[in-house]
Formats: structure tokens, C-alpha cells, sequence
């Protein structure tokens, strides 16, 4: 009778703290939600205040005039010609080396302090302000590997930039392939390369690559590391190879935004869209690539 009465009570004692957590549970769901509200409406204000500003601008004169001291008569043309350079050279050079990292850390190298102190340092290096890797890319690709202030320099100091994003988006891809596929390809008496190469990356295609361009969408947007390295805010002709001097589109917004003139904020806000639908575009691919690998899987 005891027992019982003791249960009874541990029940009655229950019921408060059980309410209580259901309503602590709610109001932190509504908190949750309140903040995704917040945050797309904040950005859907910012997008129809660019939108409206600067969508008069954008024609075909936009995109294949150079910049000029007249808001009028300005264009992105070597804006936009630098970024595609850009962001070809940082894919050749940071989607190779990144996957190759990966395919290393996750399938060949020893489980050991080594390749753990490796593994942290990728992971730390991934937080780090881009400013910081605008400074190394002056110090070693201008000076120190005398490329000057040219295409191929802020190419290589954007691929460093990414490079560690690149190598943990790769690295969960190759880690997500089922054991027993590669299990299945040793059985039939396939090589470690011959699985790797016909097994696990086919399958951890779609997230290599959507990792990738992710990457990519973020060094499209970078200011500060370009801005060291060397890219002008004023230029009037095309880059024609790696080793010209270039200018990319977010430089040029920058430049555009400071000047005190109103006129030039509008066309500054016509080239952010131009970036926004590049941005779009790269996304798109990304997903329509992580779909089409998935469903021939």
C-alpha cells in the first residue's frame, strides 16, 4: 500500500514538470520559426530594394560596356570577363587537388596522430577569415612567386580559400558510399584503385560536385582576398590570358557603392544582379548535377 501511495504521488509530481516541458518545447518551436520568418523576410526586403534600383540598368549596353566616370554610360564588361576567368582557373585548380585530398584522407591514409592532426587543421582552416588567406596570397603568389597583381595570383589565393570546404564536402561524399559496395568490388577481385575509381566516386559524384560549386558560389562573392591580391577598381579592357591584370564583379559593386554620386548606387545595385543570377545559375547546376548522377545511379 505504501509502494503504491509513493507512485501516486512521483505521478501527481510528474504531470507539472511534463506540461511545463510540452509549453518549453512549443515556445522554442515558435522561437525557431520566428527566426526563419525573420531572416526571409529580411532577405526578400533586401532583394526587391536591389531589384528595384537596379533592374532599369541591366541591358545588353550593361553588360558590354567598360566602367566609365559617367553612371550613364557604365558597364560590367571587364567585371564580368574577370570573374568567369576567375572562377575557371579556381575550379581547374581547386576541384582536383580538393578531391584528391579527400580521396587520400579517406581511403589510403593510416589511422594515425599524423593524418588526425591533418584532419583538424583542414577542419580549422575552413573557419578562417578570407582576409587572412588575401594576405598569404600577397605574400606568396604576388611577391614571393613574382605573379603580380594578374588573374592567375587571385585565382590561386580563391582556391585556397576553398580548398578546405572543398576537401570536407568530398570527404563526407566518399564517406556516405556503402561499405559493402567496396566489400562487393574486392570480392570480384578488383584493385583499391579499380573500386575507387568505378565504385565510390560515381556514387559520391552528385555530393562532390554540389560541394564544389557551393565552394565556388562562395569565392564568386569574395571581396577582400581579390582586393589584396591586387584587382583594380577601374579597368578598361579585357583579361586575356592568366597573367593579366583583372577586376571582378564584386570589386566593382564596392567601387561603385562608394562613390557619392545616387546614380552610381543604382548601378551598383544592377550589377549585384547580374552576380545574383550567376549565383542562381552556379546553384541550378548543382542541383540539376547532383540529380542527374543520383538518377543514373
Amino acid at each position: 500500500m505504501g509502494s503504491g501511495g509513493g507512485g501516486l504521488e512521483a505521478q501527481e509530481d510528474f504531470e507539472p514538470r511534463r506540461e511545463a516541458r510540452r509549453r518549453l518545447g512549443t515556445a522554442f518551436k515558435w522561437l525557431c520559426f520566428s527566426a526563419v520568418v525573420f531572416g526571409i523576410v529580411a532577405l526578400v526586403v533586401l532583394l526587391a530594394d536591389v531589384f528595384i534600383d537596379g533592374y532599369r540598368w541591366v541591358d545588353w549596353s550593361f553588360l558590354t560596356s567598360y566602367p566609365s566616370r559617367f553612371p550613364e554610360q557604365a558597364g560590367i564588361r571587364a567585371a564580368l570577363l574577370g570573374t568567369l576567368w576567375m572562377m575557371g582557373l579556381v575550379a581547374l585548380i581547386s576541384f582536383p587537388l580538393g578531391v584528391g585530398a579527400a580521396i587520400y584522407l579517406e581511403e589510403y591514409a593510416p589511422s594515425n596522430w599524423f593524418t588526425r592532426t591533418l584532419q583538424m587543421n583542414i577542419s580549422n582552416l575552413a573557419a578562417v577569415p578570407s582576409v587572412v588567406y588575401g594576405i598569404l596570397g600577397l605574400a606568396v603568389f604576388v611577391r614571393f612567386m613574382a605573379l603580380g597583381q594578374s588573374v592567375l595570383a587571385g585565382a590561386l589565393t580563391l582556391s585556397l580559400l576553398i580548398l578546405p570546404v572543398t576537401i570536407i564536402a568530398a570527404q563526407e561524399a566518399i564517406r556516405a558510399v556503402p561499405g559493402s559496395l567496396r566489400q562487393a568490388s574486392y570480392g570480384i577481385g578488383a584493385t583499391k584503385w579499380q573500386t575507387i575509381r568505378h565504385q565510390v566516386l560515381p556514387v559520391a559524384l552528385p555530393g562532390i560536385l554540389t560541394g564544389t560549386i557551393l565552394s565556388l558560389s562562395r569565392a564568386i562573392g569574395e571581396t577582400a582576398p581579390v582586393l589584396l591580391v591586387g584587382a583594380v577598381t577601374f579597368i578598361a579592357f579585357d583579361p586575356e590570358g592568366p597573367l593579366d591584370q583583372f577586376t571582378v564583379l564584386p570589386i566593382q559593386i564596392f567601387n561603385w557603392a562608394a562613390r557619392p554620386e545616387e546614380q552610381f548606387h543604382a548601378v551598383a545595385a544592377g550589377a549585384i544582379l547580374v552576380l545574383l543570377v550567376i549565383l542562381l545559375a552556379m546553384n541550378a547546376t548543382a542541383i540539376y548535377l547532383r540529380n542527374r548522377y543520383r538518377q543514373e545511379l
